[in-house]
């Protein structure tokens, strides 16, 4: 799936892009409106990086996974290292790291820019000493285990705003004030303000970053294994499983189930929820699937869980918006379909066959891993 993997490099892009500018811009603004006062200043910038953050994982999550920062991306791939659809695989990473560097040196252009700046200039505020490289190592260390304890513990959903308060405090109890990423590192070096740092100070950032990585991916390994904490009771098979949730669990998602466990068999565990669920599978859904041999009449729906997203490798979410849970770790995928809720089986239909059509591409890229393992 080339175009989603695509989508999913853009989120990212487009993520670490508004993070960098959302952190030299109120660097900037701070600078601004409290010269003279480093410690106002730092409380300005760091507020609003924290906040801001948050709000970015939430917006993004759904479709990336909202990582905006390489080390996390690298993390991903050690921590849940799997064939086919679990974690991230590597055409994700060479995807992500280019997508997350350029985005950040691009959101330093777009905030230089807001402030009526010079589009790029080399930051002259040199960050090259021993006491700051053991914050950055610190502070990177303790955002994989944070990041990553939430996800094996059954509570990803608490990321978006535990890592933005864990990112805002870290501004103020490390030396560094918490850089923590590679690729915003590389952006800081393209504006001269407040959050700036110079070109010859970044390699040692980013070398003592990845080293708080490498440290934090060993205590995740350690305080977190994934056979003892894991939640996915239903996983002894090593069974790749798909969660796909709509808002009613009515129509789009049961239809997806349907033709997944009908066409995959028990290659594939199979996961529908909805973020609001009916009382009822939609009749014209029944009768559309029954038309194509798959009797979904012993269905009913059911709320997504956490535990069910925390289960599953793929999370196909269809319409659900922001009332579907982010679970850093987990693949997402959109697939955006009209709600058939309301319609006729006429209508329901065309929503089918797409339905089967998007199952089919889905099964061709993880039935292959799943058949490793069965064989």
């Amino acid at each position: 799936m080339r175009g989603e993997l695509a989508r999913r490099a853009f989120a990212e892009f487009l993520g670490t892009a508004l993070l960098v500018a959302i952190v030299v811009g109120s660097g900037v603004m701070a600078a601004r409106l409290s010269p003279n006062d480093v410690g106002l200043e730092l409380l300005e910038n760091s507020t609003a990086t924290a906040f801001g953050l948050a709000v970015l994982i939430l917006i993004f999550g759904p479709v990336s996974g909202a990582h905006f920062n390489p080390v996390v991306t690298l993390a991903d791939r050690v921590l849940n290292r799997h064939d086919g659809a679990r974690g991230i695989d590597a055409k994700t990473v060479a995807a992500y790291l280019p997508a997350q560097i350029a985005g950040g040196i691009g959101g330093a252009i777009l905030a230089n820019l807001m402030f009526d700046l010079p589009a790029a200039t080399a930051s002259t505020h040199v960050r090259a000493s021993g006491h700051l490289w053991l914050g950055e190592t610190v502070a990177t260390a303790g955002l994989v285990l944070l990041i990553f304890s939430l996800v094996r513990t059954g509570r990803a959903a608490l990321a978006a705003p535990a890592v933005g308060a864990y990112i805002g405090a870290a501004y103020w109890f490390t030396s560094s004030t918490s850089f923590a990423n590679p690729a915003v590192t590389i952006a800081r070096a393209f504006t001269d303000t407040f959050a700036g740092i110079a070109p010859g100070s970044v390699a040692g950032f980013v070398g003592f970053q990845l080293l708080g990585a490498v440290i934090g991916i060993g205590l995740v390994t350690v305080l977190y294994p994934t056979e003892r904490h894991s939640l996915m009771s239903d996983k002894a098979s090593d069974q790749p499983s798909v969660l796909f949730v709509c808002v009613h669990n009515a129509g789009r998602s049961q239809m997806a189930a349907g033709f997944l466990t009908h066409l995959a068999g028990d290659r594939v565990v199979v996961r529908s929820a909805g973020s609001a669920p009916a009382d009822a599978v939609n009749p014209a859904v029944l009768e559309a699937m029954a038309e194509v041999g798959i009797d979904l009449s012993a269905e009913a729906p059911k709320v997504l869980t956490d535990e069910a997203a925390l289960a599953s490798d793929v999370i196909i979410t269809m319409g659900c918006g922001d009332t579907c849970p982010v679970f850093p770790g987990k693949r997402y995928l959109d697939w955006p379909l009209p709600d058939p809720a309301g319609q006729g089986v006429a209508a329901v239909r065309p929503i089918r066959d797409e339905i089967e059509r998007l199952v089919q591409g889905l099964i061709e890229e993880i039935a292959p891993a799943a058949d490793r393992r069965l064989s």
